[in-house]
């Protein structure tokens, strides 16, 4: 699996990784399709949504 980093986009992470969209979705990500999550990096994603980046870093790791 490539690398996902918290800097990539939504956009970015689906398109490496397509798998780990059950993840953001479980984590409250549910328009992974909008044209602003697409656009926006994974640790904005998680800042708007009031997650911590790390708690989610680590679940997106452990796939």
């Amino acid at each position: 699996m490539s690398q996902i980093t918290k800097e990539m986009t939504i956009g970015e992470i689906l398109s490496t990784n397509p798998d780990v969209a059950p993840i953001l979705m479980e984590a409250g990500m549910h328009c992974l399709g909008c044209p602003s999550a697409q656009a926006e990096s994974l640790e904005e994603a998680a800042m708007v949504h009031g997650m911590d980046i790390d708690e989610l870093m680590a679940k997106i790791e452990a796939m």
